[in-house]
Order: C-alpha cells, then structure tokens, then sequence
C-alpha cells in the first residue's frame, strides 16, 4: 500500500468501516483507474440527478414520496460511466504532459486549457449524449443548445472556475476525477434543472 495512502487513513481518524472503504476505493484506483474513475462519475452522476429531482419536489412542494423519474438517473449514470469519468482521466493526464508543471505559469496555463477548449466541448458533448439518450431529434438538440448553452457555460464559467483551480493546482492527478465528481453533484443538479 502506498504510503500516502496509509498516512491519509491515519490521519483522517476514519473508523473501520470507511477506513476498509478508502483502502479498497485507492486499490482499485491503483489497479483500474480508468474504469474505477467511470464507476465513481457513473455513481455520482445518478445521484446528482437524484438529488435534482428531490430538490424540485421539495421547491414544487410535491410530495417527495411520489415516484421519481427513473430514467434521468440512469441517463447521468450512463453519461457518467462512459463520458465523464474516461474524458477526465485522459484530458488531466494530457493536460500534465502537454503543460508540465515546471512550465512557467503551468496553473494558469491549465485553467485557461480547461476553461476555454474542455469546458465548452464537455458541456457540448453533454447536451448532445443526453439528447440521444431521451430520444431526442436533432430539431431539439438545436434548440437546447440555442437555449441553454450560453446560459449553462457561463454558469459553469462560475462555478467550475476556482473549482479547477483548486483541482488542477492543488489535487494529486489521481484524485482530480474524484474531487470533480464530487462537486459536480450540485453541476448535475443544475444542468438537471435546465433539462426541464
């Protein structure tokens, strides 16, 4: 095991449970983390759209008991699995060879990548796959693109600005998908709530 890892567990004072959870989950980021890291994005993705749906109940007043959409989870779950969590492992991995560390000004140089070239083509990929996956023609993907695409990139301009920040800078490589993913919970939410 790795040091890090071990010194991590310790300090974090998890009990067993989450201490066996951790080990396990940094195993098999060690062994597969291309598939581990599309398990996790696939995971929190649904529960991001979950959570969405939740929210707008609860704003709506409705009864949050009332069946949910089982669908719009599986969708992020889908999106997830297969999109999110590859693309993000390669395009971090990349962007350390492409920019290293060593470069002058590598954090900026990073973000500006991630900002203006990943963020835009990601957020485009999303629209388009989730369109595909609601059985979408092309006349709605137009038009979702025409009225949420401005809308949803400067929010993610916003939001995922200092977020990538933090991450590009200050996450180890590894860990960066998982730090995403957990933020994106609330992203999900949001480009959830524009689906509707």
């Amino acid at each position: 095991m790795a040091p890090a890892a071990s010194k991590l567990r310790t300090e974090a004072g998890l009990g067993p449970l989450p201490r066996r959870a951790l080990s396990q989950y940094l195993r098999l980021l060690r062994l597969y983390p291309v598939l581990t890291k599309a398990a996790t994005s696939g995971i929190l993705s649904a529960l991001g759209n979950f959570l969405a749906q939740l929210i707008e109940k609860k704003q709506k007043k409705e009864n949050c008991s009332q069946k949910l959409d089982v669908s719009g989870p599986l969708r992020y779950a889908i999106y997830g699995f297969f999109f999110t969590g590859p693309l993000s492992h390669f395009f971090y991995l990349l962007m350390e060879r492409w920019i290293p560390s060593e470069v002058p000004l590598a954090g900026i140089k990073r973000l500006l990548l991630d900002r203006l070239l990943f963020a835009p083509a990601f957020l485009s990929l999303f629209f388009l796959v989730m369109n595909f996956l609601e059985g979408q023609d092309t006349a709605a993907f137009t038009a979702k693109m025409k009225s949420g695409f401005w809308p949803a990139l400067r929010m993610n301009w916003r939001v995922w600005t200092p977020v990538q920040f933090i991450n590009i800078n200050y996450i180890p490589v590894q860990f960066r998908v998982l730090f995403a993913n957990l933020v994106a919970l609330f992203w999900y939410a949001y480009l959830a709530s524009l689906g509707k």
